[in-house]
């Protein structure tokens, strides 16, 4: 079964699978990152662009 002195991994192989490790850790904590804060900024800051012009047009049509 498991002979003894042999490795599971070649050392190339162990590098491999540090860089897709490395790589998945990234990805997932960008994806938190992306969801938790900049989604979140960017839908505020649109829906307060929006409001605002709305009441600035309800203000102009007010003023004629």
């Amino acid at each position: 079964m498991y002979q003894k002195g042999r490795n599971m991994f070649e050392f190339d192989q162990y590098l491999g699978f540090l860089a897709f490790l490395t790589i998945l850790t990234i990805g997932f904590w960008l994806m938190i990152f992306l969801l938790t804060f900049v989604v979140p900024y960017w839908l505020i800051g649109n829906l307060r662009e929006i409001f605002k012009e709305r009441k600035e047009a309800k203000q102009a049509q007010l003023e004629e």
